[in-house]
This record gives structure tokens, C-alpha cells and sequence, in this order.
């Protein structure tokens, strides 16, 4: 809901639970009000009435609490807003006017040529903001555009949460008192990066269940950066968007303009857990790709075969997949071009005929015939040199004239900025998508930018932008044709996962690492920010051969891959007939609560941190419980379980354990008997009676 003051200076946005606002002052001055519980319109202009600080001149009145800070003036904050132009730098506004359409809001101002307008709009409770910026006079460059600086009430000992990592270790917590000064994450590599998430959470001393938290998350898929900043008067700002460093974003030239990709805030009184149900919520409603619906079980031939594959392989691991409840089949990496290894073939996207002789669509018609989607691994943004591509069209990749061109995995970047690399990509891809019936395309980026440069294009800074808006309008062109199928978008695993690439893909790869005792703490992380329903998790083979050699049962692989989006990635073929038809009633069991998991709401029961650990997904009257128990020590037994979610007043059947619960129940006896010993898992279905 919208709400505006009688006077036009004062706007008040308000969720179910929380509310924002903003005052523009009579000099033009945008200063934040409240973000926070949620408040009438009065309580608003109350606010604004109170005078700023008068400082004495070493410092700004403004800083800490003007909304949208701009470089320039009496500002020594960092600015969300950098311009160069010929003769000047940066920003004098003034107002002009403001617009309302239903819940959003665009607040105009103007800096001679350059219109600068301010969106929000609130969608449950979290408010999404971005800016617009069309220039109407001579050519200007943005060293920074970022679409939002969100300012936090005054507060004592502020913690701040983040995800951080590498690869095959990514979305990992941690939490640290805030201190004076900045806090910076990001990424420098082009894409979103294994090392951070773009989302950052701040607390004073709130629990799992209870607690205030503000959270921001950013939507780009490119380098980025988050800046946490507590001033000299301990009031806090967070700043965020595209870029790294302020060596430049765009040039605009006269009449073009640019739209900033949305950085989204919540505030929850509900605890981490709170957040997070809210974070998920609001994803499921306004950001995933037709997100109501159900995503498959599915087998990626990847870690059973990699690159030796062959029409008649696949065909006899698609007949075991199926035959264990399998709903999707994606032939991985080696299907095309020259593609016998990593040394070749990639951007070359024409299938190889010595091994798929009639093309793929006599395996897609057999996984079809089988009862099975079709899906492939593609990566169409890199090119490696031995390829036919690059043979042709060497000035195709980023590289700088006179520098060795880095070869990461033995790729190269396309420059997806280029018009004609964005054309080719369209026509392979679509000829690919329409010569076959493919249903799911894994999209995959696996290595960084290194050598970004552009030689005779006259700003090639604005690649490391103009990528990432190619790769979005490709997507986006792609689904606009081929609307049935589905995308993943993977990058070495975690390497690309943000709003920006979740509201264009269908579901996102976790992480390469596949170890299911790792898999609990980074879908700990994971599930921060971003909900079960795009959480992709496979059962692989034990010993873990691609990363520790761990040994780990059947069970504990599939209880803990269900807690997202199912996938089998074992070599079926070397399975007994008995770990078929286990995994057959896993699979059976996760399709009953697939429900509950990709559509409800999460409880984290206990974090994965030794010991036991559970998570709980409840949809209106079911519940489902997974356990782990990563360890026992010393005999101890099994702590118990107090559910989060249930009405304390009804009574919930437990099949697993035959028992009768209330609402307000302690799972005990079924954790006790169902877990014994290191590594075993176990899942508690309740339903109300």
C-alpha cells in the first residue's frame, strides 16, 4: 500500500507487517524517515518535521540520512550516484515531481540534462528499489549508478550476517559484530562469484524465531558490491550494485538512458527464520519463473560418465532412471562439436554425429517414450580456442591487444556485449532448442572474467554491464520462443546465484560439491535468501570420488539432497539391484512431499553444526521433518525436536513413528529410534488429524 501526504512530500509504503518512508524537504533534500514496523501516515509526517543535526562543520547533516546520497555537496558519505560529464562532476538536483501507480512509486528529479528517478515498489514486505537515469544532454559517464542506500534506525552493537565461500564451498553463514568504518563484499570476476552471495542481514539480538533483522539483497549477475558502512555517529548505511570499483559503469550519450537492477529490502520481526520465510515468499510470488509449479526429479549423466558419452550410454542410464521414478533426463557436457574433453569444442554448439548419428532427437523421443522429460548442458558464453568458432572469429573474446589471453579451463569469454556474438548465440541456440524436443537446458559459466577488454570500442568498460544486460535479453528472447522449456543456471556450481538470474531461470545449481554431509551447511546459507523450490541437490555416488572420498549411506544422500529440488547424479549403471530399489522408494517418498518442500514454509529446527541438525517445511496441514545426525558422541542420546509452524491446539499423525503429536510437540521418540550412529538421517511426515 501507497499513502502520500497532503502536501506531496511525504510517501509511505506499507506491507502486511512493516512500512518505508521517505520526506523530501523544501530544499529539495530526499531524507529516509522509517523502515521498521509498521506505521500510519501520521506517524510519517511526525517524522518529518523533526529538524536534521546542526554539526558543527566537519561533518554532514545529511550523511546518515539522506535516502539516496549522491556525490557531490555537503556529503562525505559514499555516494549511490557518480556522473562525469566534460566540464563537470557530480550531481545538483532538484525535484520536479513524483508518480504513483498503484503499490509504486517514482519520485523525478532533475540535474540539467540528466532525469534521475528514484522506483519503489512494495511487493508482501520487502521493498524493491532501482533507478532510472535518461540523459537529454551532451554525453555523461556513470561511474556509479546504484540503485538504492537503505539506512538502518540507530541501534547498539549491530551484527552483520553474510554468505561467503569458494567454490565447492559456498553460502556459508557467518556473523560479526559491526565496527566503525566499511564492510565491503563483491565480486571482481563478471560474474555473481562462489566468494559472497549479494545479500547481507543486520541484528542486534535476534534468535532463529524471534528478533528484528534487515536484510538487502541485490538482483545482478555481474561484478557488484555491497557496502555496509557504520558512521562516525553510529548510524548505519548499507549501498549496493553493479560494478566492483568506480572506474566506470556506462557512458550514456545523449537520449540514452540506463535502469539499475533492483536491490531489495526486508525487515522482519520474526527472527532469521522469519526473514528467511519472508525472503521466500516474495520469491516464489514476483520473482521465479512460473514457481507454482512443481520442479522434476531429475538425472544428470555428468558424474557417471562426463565426457565419454554415447547415444547408446545414455539410452541404458535413461531406462534406470526411469526405472527408479526419474520425471527428467539431462545429458550433460560432450554432446557437441568436438567436445572429447575440456580442450575443446565449446562454442561449436552442432551435435557430434559420431556420437549422436541422427542428432539428439531419436534419445529425447526415447526419454520421452520412457516417461521422461529431456534436457542438456550448455555454455554458450565461453568459447575454447580449439573450436571452429574461435577459428573464425578470434576478436570474438574479451582480451586485451598486446597481453596473453588468460585461458581458465581452457576457455575464453565471448564478449557478450557484441551485437554479432549476441546474434550468433540466438541462432545456435534457437536451432538448437527447435531441432529436438527439449524440455530443460543447464546453463552453465565456468570461469571468470580475467583479460576484459574490448579493443576499438570507444568505452570498453561497459562490457563488464552490457554482458550481463546480453545475457538477461538472450534468456529472456529464449523463453519468449521456447516457452515449455526450463533453465538452470549453474556456474561451477554457486558461481551465479542472485534475483537478477533466479526471476529468468527456473532453478539455480547449488554447488558442485555433492558431498551430502557439505551439502547441509551450504544449504544452510542457501536458505537464507532463497527458497527449497530453486535448490538444486543430487545424490551422487559414495565413495565421493569427485571431491573427499567420503563414504556415506544411500539414505543420508537422498535425505539430504531432498531438502531442495531432488536430482540423481550417480552412475546408475554400477548401482545393485537393491540400491535401485531403495532409491526407488526415496524417490517415491520425495514426490509425496515435494508439496511441502518446494511450496512451504522453512523452520531451520537446529543448524548444522555437529550433532543433529533438521530442517522443517509446513504447507497448511502437513508438515515434513528432515534429520541428520552427523555424529554421537559418547552415547549421548538424540536431543529432541521442538516444531515450529503447527496450530498448538490441534493433534498431527507421525506415520514414521505411528504416533499422535500436538501441535506444540517435541519429536523425541522417532528421532531416538530412527537415528543411530555417524551420518544417518531420517524424515517425519505429520499430517493433521
Amino acid at each position: 500500500m501507497l499513502e502520500i501526504a497532503d502536501n506531496g512530500r511525504t510517501w509511505l509504503l506499507s506491507g502486511p507487517a512493516s512500512s518505508y518512508a521517505v520526506h523530501l524537504t523544501e530544499d529539495d533534500e530526499l531524507l529516509h524517515l522509517h523502515w521498521g514496523p509498521r506505521i500510519a501516515l501520521a506517524d510519517a509526517e511526525a517524522l518529518a518535521v523533526r529538524p536534521l543535526p546542526d554539526y558543527w562543520p566537519f561533518e554532514s547533516p545529511l550523511d546518515g540520512r539522506e535516502e539516496y546520497p549522491v556525490e557531490g555537496g555537503p556529503r562525505f558519505v559514499r555516494p549511490a550516484l557518480s556522473v562525469r560529464g566534460d566540464e563537470r562532476r557530480g550531481t545538483e538536483w532538484r525535484f520536479e515531481a513524483y508518480e504513483a501507480e498503484g503499490d509504486h512509486l517514482r519520485l523525478g528529479f532533475r540535474d540539467g540534462g540528466l532525469a534521475i528517478t528514484l522506483h519503489y515498489r512494495i511487493r508482501h514486505d520487502v521493498v524493491e528499489r532501482w533507478v532510472t537515469l535518461d540523459n537529454e544532454g551532451p554525453a555523461l559517464e556513470l561511474l556509479r549508478a546504484d540503485p538504492a542506500t537503505w539506512t538502518l534506525p540507530d541501534r547498539e552493537e549491530w551484527r552483520l550476517s553474510q554468505l561467503h565461500g569458494r567454490w565447492a564451498a559456498e553460502s556459508r553463514l557467518t556473523a560479526s559484530p559491526l565496527t566503525y568504518g566499511e564492510k565491503i563484499i563483491g565480486s571482481r570476476r563478471g560474474h555473481t562469484g562462489h566468494q559472497h552471495l549479494p545479500w547481507v542481514a543486520l541484528d542486534t539480538d535476534a534468535t532463529e524465531e524471534s528478533g528484528e533483522v534487515y536484510g538487502c539483497a541485490l538482483g545482478w549477475s555481474g561484478s557488484w558490491r555491497i557496502a555496509v558502512a557504520q558512521l562516525p555517529d553510529a548510524r548505519v548505511q548499507i549501498t549496493g550494485g553493479p560494478g566492483y570499483d568506480d572506474s566506470g559503469l556506462l557512458r550514456l550519450e545523449s537520449d540514452e538512458s540506463y535502469t539499475t537492477p533492483v536491490f531489495a529490502g526486508l525487515w522482519s520481526d520474526g527472527g532469521f527464520g522469519g526473514a528467511s520465510r519472508a525472503w521466500h515468499a516474495y520469491q516464489r510470488a514476483y520473482v521465479i519463473p512460473d514457481a507454482d509449479r512443481d520442479r522434476p526429479v531429475l538425472f544428470n549423466s555428468w558424474e557417471a560418465t562426463e565426457f565419454d558419452i554415447s547415444e547408446e550410454q545414455q539410452g541404458t542410464l535413461a531406462r534406470r532412471a526411469a526405472a527408479i521414478g526419474v520425471e527428467l533426463f539431462v545429458v550433460d557436457d560432450g554432446w557437441f562439436g568436438k567436445r572429447t574433453s575440456d580442450r575443446a569444442g565449446l562454442g561449436d554448439w552442432t551435435v557430434n554425429r559420431d556420437r549422436f548419428p541422427n542428432g539428439l532427437k531419436p534419445l529425447a523421443d526415447y526419454v520421452h517414450a520412457l516417461g521422461m522429460q529431456f534436457g542438456i548442458w550448455v555454455e554458450p558464453e565461453m568459447v575454447n580456442p580449439d573450436s571452429e568458432l574461435y577459428r573464425a572469429h578470434p576478436d570474438w573474446v574479451q582480451f586485451q591487444p598486446g597481453r596473453k589471453r588468460t585461458e581458465f579451463r581452457n576457455q575464453l569469454v565471448l564478449n557478450l556485449a557484441r551485437e554479432d556474438v549476441q546474434e550468433y548465440l540466438w541462432e545456435q541456440l534457437d536451432a538448437l532448442l527447435s531441432s529436438a524436443p527439449i524440455d530443460y537446458v543447464k546453463w552453465d559459466f565456468n570461469r571468470c572474467f580475467t583479460d576484459a577488454g574490448w579493443p576499438g570500442e570507444p568505452y570498453p568498460q561497459r562490457l563488464w554491464v552490457d554482458h550481463v544486460r546480453a545475457l538477461y535479453a538472450l534468456l529472456d528472447r529464449l523463453r519468449a520462443a521456447h516457452p515449455n522449456v526450463a533453465f538452470e543456471s549453474c556456474s561451477g556450481g554457486g558461481g551465479r546465484i542472485d534475483l537478477g538470474i533466479i526471476s529468468r531461470t527456473d532453478q539455480v545449481w547449488t554447488s558442485d560439491n555433492t558431498d551430502p554431509l557439505d551439502r547441509l551447511a551450504i544449504q544452510h546459507g542457501f536458505s537464507q535468501i532463497h527458497p527449497a523450490r530453486v535448490m538444486a541437490a543430487w545424490v551422487t555416488d559414495s565413495p565421493n570420488t569427485q571431491l573427499n572420498g567420503r563414504i556415506s549411506s544411500l539414505r543420508f544422500r537422498f535425505v539430504s539432497s531432498m531438502a531442495g529440488v531432488l536430482g540423481v547424479g550417480g552412475d546408475l549403471t554400477r548401482w545393485t539391484e537393491e540400491e535401485l530399489a531403495e532409491a526407488g522408494e526415496w524417490v517415491a517418498l520425495y514426490k509425496e512431499i515435494r508439496p511441502l518442500v518446494q511450496h512451504g514454509d522453512l523452520y531451520r529446527l537446529r543448524p548444522p553444526r555437529g550433532g543433529l541438525s533438521a530442517v522443517q517445511y509446513v504447507r497448511g496441514d502437513e508438515a515434513v521433518v528432515l534429520a541428520w545426525l552427523q555424529a554421537q558422541s559418547h552415547g549421548e542420546p538424540v536431543p529432541a525436536l521442538r516444531l515450529r509452524g503447527l496450530d498448538p491446539t490441534a493433534s498431527y499423525e507421525c506415520p514414521e513413528t505411528g504416533e499422535i503429536h500436538s501441535g506444540a510437540v517435541l519429536l523425541h521418540h522417532g528421532l531416538r529410534t530412527g537415528l543411530r550412529g555417524d551420518l544417518d538421517a531420517a524424515v517425519f511426515r505429520l499430517r493433521r488429524i
